[in-house]
């Protein structure tokens, strides 16, 4: 059985509110990395940033942080630029759905021995079910669900969705 959450319109609507609150954040900025974890995480980036270049004149760059999601200590973790590059930026890192907080909280380890000049999260969807000490700053939906019950998020041209199951 699927239940839809949310549509594509209001997805683009969270993604709109995601890019402002991004740019209030970071406004004295010059330049900010949106670094989305593989998969859908790295296609929410990649909306954000198109979001945030309209609405803003920040440069914005975006990264793929590639993570081995089942098993993330089995492989070691790379983004799309070396990391000497994120040094003294702003970055925000972005997945599509917060559950357990495992993959975020590799994410952000990867950046820890990086001199960041900001470091902020971001997620379309927060599960409420972490195992992990990581939030997310900037959220579009947050959901109380049970463990058995399992959010999708679908990137399809002009028809995102997101459902439960």
């Amino acid at each position: 059985m699927q239940n839809k959450i949310l549509s594509h319109d209001e997805i683009q609507h969270k993604i709109k509110r995601i890019a402002y609150q991004i740019y209030e954040t970071n406004i004295n900025e010059e330049e900010i990395v949106i670094a989305g974890i593989n998969g859908n995480g790295f296609i929410f980036a990649q909306k954000i940033g198109t979001t945030l270049s309209e609405i803003s004149d920040l440069e914005v760059k975006v990264a793929e942080v590639h993570i081995n999601k089942p098993a993330p200590l089995e492989k070691e973790i790379t983004t799309s630029f070396p990391k000497e590059y994120y040094t003294n930026k702003a970055l925000v890192l972005v997945d599509d759905v917060l559950n357990s907080g495992t993959t975020l909280m590799y994410g952000v380890k990867y950046f820890l021995d990086v001199p960041l000049k900001k470091f902020k999260t971001a997620v379309l969807v927060n599960r409420n079910h972490k195992k992990y000490p990581v939030k997310a700053d900037f959220k579009g939906i947050s959901l109380s669900t049970s463990l058995q019950e399992h959010v999708h998020v679908v990137f399809e041209d002009k028809n995102d969705f997101v459902y439960l199951d």
